[in-house]
């Protein structure tokens, strides 16, 4: 009785959104590959798969998918519920995107930049090392630094011009 007792306690202390289930991010990454028409790690599929750190709330309408751009950089992946969440899946470019004149890369690999974090009504920016080269608008891997070395797992962010890139939030 009292065993049960504590657990119904332990439970109302969780918070609600705790409780809740979570998206499946493997589900998500083959809807990104039967979208795109590629699998994953080719041309024209997914980069990397979706990151399984992520706590996406459950989705009760079906996934919207759509381009980021017109370049077919990254997938935009929506689930359409009231307040819910968004993310970018960077697919590797085709050679059909790429077969236009080559563009002199604005951040090479190993080059300081500035990472910028931005949102609704914010921005936070630190320093880092971009890891891949790329020019303006395209995506590109970079750690952050800590103490002038890198520090943590290299994400992906959009080149803004020499020096800067982006990771979008909104």
């Amino acid at each position: 009785m009292i065993r049960t007792l504590v657990i119904t306690l332990a439970l109302g202390a969780i918070p609600a959104p705790a409780l809740a289930a979570s998206a499946d991010l493997a589900q998500i990454d083959r809807q990104v590959a039967a979208f795109t028409g590629a699998p994953q790690g080719t041309v024209g599929g997914a980069v990397l798969p979706v990151d399984r750190r992520l706590r996406l709330a459950a989705c009760n309408s079906p996934l919207s998918l759509g381009w980021h751009t017109a370049r077919r950089e990254s997938v935009v992946v929506q689930c359409p519920d009231a307040g819910s969440w968004r993310l970018f899946v960077p697919v590797t470019p085709t050679q059909q995107a790429s077969a236009g004149a080559p563009e002199a890369p604005a951040v090479t690999p190993n080059e300081s930049v500035t990472v910028s974090v931005t949102g609704e009504g914010f921005a936070v920016s630190q320093p880092g090392i971009a890891l891949d080269k790329g020019a303006v608008g395209a995506w590109i891997r970079v750690k952050m630094l800590a103490n002038g070395q890198p520090k943590g797992d290299a994400m992906r962010a959009q080149v803004v011009r020499p020096g800067l890139v982006s990771i979008p939030m909104n």
